[in-house]
């Protein structure tokens, strides 16, 4: 291997590893807020690329009958409560209209926008629009009323919900690959080494998602709250902070995250509707290399699995897989002998 090799996988690992931060940063969140190892973050990157290429063909994408379909389950879900605890009609129906507002007002936008093929960027915006939601209706449907079980059963739940979701996944989109046009066709040479305008999207818009993260919490009301719940759970509902209201927002900023990492990964890579979940979860590894606790550690993890994937496909393509996921181990036995072992309560 010659420095030019090296070079231009080094930025092949770091622009993967760009993309893997992000999706280690929404775990590390879900899993600070909620306690939920969210497997199916993968899902979300999936639905992304897979909407927005689906659009750029012209038709409506399957991201549309899947989100009414959530939001009906959800909607159901209200009206029972609402009759278990004998609401009035009034309540019902203004809870019913916060759960389908947005759902149904999004899913006609994009009915509408689809056979107009609008540039990319918009197709772009209304992908996000649509997948988003999808976060906040999982949570509902499947985490909201187990918010006090333990870990491991919180962990179940999410293997049942990423099967769900694939299941589901293959059912909406189909089992055709897809592999989304560039946000931006130039090469730029630096040295040996030719950089794409993909490859700088991808740097510019994880860059930027990481600052208005921290400016979010750092800055925000609601970023502070999700902080204090993250900290201390029943201090925050103390504080009369929702923890409802937390893990709601919280599965929202995580959706968004996936739907943005499928934009940016889509150009690089063909997308199926079970491809997310090897993209999740080296993410997942990049989390755990970062004790779920710490977002620099999860960025710092994201650029390691990255370059160790890269170069493993030069080195032995075959077991590259094999290689980033078996770093977790010694990462694990590390954290197993030096970190005390409690009670979970």
């Amino acid at each position: 291997m010659d420095f030019s090799i090296a070079g231009i996988l080094a930025l092949d690992g770091l622009t993967n590893g760009a993309v893997y931060a992000l999706l280690a940063l929404a775990t590390v969140l879900l899993f600070a807020v909620t306690r939920v190892i969210f497997i199916p973050q993968g899902e979300f990157v999936a639905f992304g690329a897979l909407t927005l290429a689906l659009m750029q063909t012209g038709k409506v994408p399957g991201t549309v009958w899947f989100l009414l379909a959530l939001a009906a389950a959800a909607a159901i879900a209200d009206i029972a409560e609402g009759v278990r605890h004998r609401h009035g009609g009034a309540r019902i129906a203004r809870q019913l209209a916060r759960t389908l507002g947005l759902p149904i007002a999004v899913s006609l936008l994009a009915i509408w926008a689809a056979p107009q093929k609008f540039p990319l960027i918009v197709q772009a915006l209304i992908t996000l629009a649509l997948v988003t939601p999808f976060g906040t209706l999982i949570y509902r449907l499947a985490y909201e009323k187990l918010a006090d079980a333990t870990v491991l059963v919180l962990l179940i739940v999410s293997v049942g919900v990423h099967f769900a979701l694939m299941g589901l996944g293959l059912f909406f989109f189909g089992a055709e690959g897809f592999r989304n046009p560039s946000f931006w066709d130039a090469r730029f040479s630096a040295g040996p080494v030719a950089v794409t305008g993909q490859a700088l999207i991808i740097f510019m818009a994880s860059l930027a998602l990481i600052v208005l993260l921290w400016l979010f919490f750092e800055r925000t009301l609601s970023g502070k709250a999700l902080r204090a719940t993250a900290v201390n759970r029943s201090g925050a509902r103390l504080m009369g902070i929702s923890s409802s209201a937390a893990g709601r927002l919280a599965f929202t900023m995580a959706a968004f995250i996936g739907a943005l990492s499928g934009l940016l990964i889509g150009p690089t890579t063909t997308v199926f509707y079970d491809s997310g979940f090897l993209i999740g979860l080296k993410g997942f590894v990049a989390a755990v290399f970062a004790g779920l606790a710490s977002y620099p550690l999860a960025l710092v993890g994201a650029l390691a699995v990255g370059l160790l994937e890269s170069f493993s496909s030069f080195w032995a393509s075959s077991f590259k897989e094999v290689i980033v996921f078996s770093s977790i181990l010694p990462v694990l036995l590390w954290r197993s002998l030096t970190d005390p072992h409690g009670e979970e309560h």
